[in-house]
């Protein structure tokens, strides 16, 4: 077999078919190929819903989400959401875990020892309610906290007013955390 020019190859018609059917010969062989295999698994919108209604034992449609690994990513996120951290502990991102754990931890406690107001379920107004939302997302350490509340919050001083901050920090990076570790559980670039 003789060897090929580096270069662009001419263009010429194949003198005859080739022996395999659907091989091309030449150098462009390969993308040619790769692009026609591509075109014969394209399916059209409605192919793929009655593909999907085939797809699973008796014929019902299957829900992406019910993968097995949609159903461990969902539980690893409330893991991670009910305790601080432990989302990424069960995906071995060890570094991750102690770091959400003790920053979250830290917030919540610095915001209750300065005495920051710690939102209860069913507030008068918007603010109220978001706030608890905030609170809520540091999982078991928003119930810590609040029974260990005994004074009432005191957002007359600064101290107050930033430590109501520290808490919905703690809630919001918990919840940013957990959301990591689900997207991480699916696989994800984390």
């Amino acid at each position: 077999m003789p060897e090929e020019e580096i270069g662009p190859a001419p263009v010429t018609e194949p003198a005859a078919a080739p022996a395999e059917a659907g091989v091309l010969p030449g150098p462009i062989a390969a993308d040619t190929q790769a692009g026609a295999h591509e075109a014969s698994h394209a399916t059209l919108p409605a192919e793929r819903e009655a593909g999907d209604a085939s797809s699973s034992p008796g014929g019902s449609p299957s829900l992406a989400g019910d993968s097995p690994s949609s159903v461990r990513a969902v539980a690893v996120a409330l893991a991670g959401w009910i305790v601080p951290g432990l989302g990424h502990a069960l995906l071995k991102m060890w570094g991750r875990a102690w770091a959400i754990f003790l920053t979250v931890g830290f917030l919540v406690y610095l915001g209750a020892g300065m005495r920051g107001n710690i939102f209860a379920a069913g507030g008068e107004d918007a603010f109220s309610r978001l706030g608890y939302l905030a609170d809520l997302g540091a999982g078991s350490f928003y119930y810590a906290a609040r029974m260990e509340e005994t004074t009432g919050a005191d957002v007359s001083h600064a101290d107050g007013d930033y430590g109501t901050r520290f808490l919905a920090t703690a809630g919001v990076l918990n919840l940013l955390a957990a959301l990591h570790s689900y997207e991480a559980a699916r696989g994800r670039k984390a």
